[in-house]
């Protein structure tokens, strides 16, 4: 039997969203105060085509999938935080509402970086120089857009379920049994986050960009457009090793600007909060008992085994 067990999650609307190997589970928090929560079976297309798991490849196929998994939570969570009475989004909305995000990331945080550089390029020196200051105005715009949208009452509860979805996990993969009281004192922050995972995505960036040399600003845009697979590719290669070895120094020093930057994207949740985690938790692992009772058994030895793959 495989001991690496994967789980991990995403914070939605008013709940969280936990992906195991074989099934995806849904906590929402309804207005009456009740926990509606949905399970699916995944479809893992890597089971079909075993191509998707080699090094490299998988990551980016992790990317995509996490993200179409992780959309379609979103949107779900949205209607399923309503009330009855109130119009659910129909899936134009959505579709629609995807498309802009989309958009409006690329022209954030690819479009408007290139095109800032490319325009002031002969004051920079070289490519190598010329990525790195492209790197560091895309991670501040980054910033700067984590911090606008925290101040939004909304987000900042998404950003409080995303530390509850961490203090579930951590309480996961130390052994305890999944309650509020265990959860409540574990950190929201935690070495396989997704934002860690997009800091050292920009990083990488700043190297492979530096390769596609110099050319006009349609060339510099839709190369770097056209790269991105590789990049993700080596970040989740990155975070693999990093999370392997995460109890050298080594690796918590790599480690450490993701959980810094972790800070902004998560808030400390409260105990209603803990319990949605902890019910879509629950919820994925007794679809998979098995599994899960001889990864809690090593994980009390001592032995930290769920390895993330998804967005976490």
């Amino acid at each position: 039997m495989d001991k690496k067990t994967t789980y991990g999650g995403m914070a939605v609307i008013e709940g969280v969203m936990m992906r195991g190997p074989h099934s995806v589970s849904l906590a929402v928090r309804k207005p009456d105060g009740t926990i509606a929560v949905e399970t699916e079976p995944l479809k893992e297309l890597s089971a079909r085509f075993p191509f998707l798991k080699w090094p490299f490849i998988r990551g980016t196929y992790v990317l995509i999938d996490s993200l179409v998994v992780g959309m379609r939570a979103l949107n779900k969570s949205a209607n399923m935080s309503l009330d009855e009475e109130e119009e659910q989004l129909s899936t134009g909305e959505i579709l629609i509402t995807g498309i802009i995000a989309f958009v409006m990331a690329m022209l954030m945080f690819v479009v408007l970086p290139t095109a800032l550089v490319h325009y002031t390029q002969r004051f920079l020196g070289g490519v190598l120089v010329q990525n790195l200051v492209e790197g560091i105005i895309r991670l501040a715009f980054f910033l700067l857009y984590v911090y606008g949208i925290s101040r939004i009452n909304d987000i900042a509860r998404v950003f409080m379920y995303h530390g509850a979805e961490h203090k579930s996990i951590s309480t996961y993969e130390a052994g305890e049994e999944l309650t509020v009281e265990n959860a409540r004192k574990y950190s929201t922050l935690h070495p396989r986050c997704g934002t860690s995972f997009l800091l050292i995505v920009m990083v990488i960036s700043i190297l492979v960009f530096a390769l596609l040399g110099k050319g006009d600003l349609f060339y510099r845009i839709w190369s770097r457009i056209a790269v991105l697979p590789i990049v993700a590719g080596l970040g989740y290669e990155f975070i693999k090793i990093s999370a392997r070895y995460q109890t050298r120094l080594w690796a918590r020093t790599i480690a450490a600007p993701g959980l810094w930057l972790q800070r902004l994207t998560t808030r400390e949740p409260d105990d209603p909060q803990l319990e949605v985690a902890l019910t879509a938790l629950q919820e994925v692992l007794e679809e998979q008992p098995q599994v899960a009772a001889v990864t809690i058994d090593n994980c009390a030895g001592g032995e930290r085994l769920a390895e993330q793959t998804g967005t976490y």
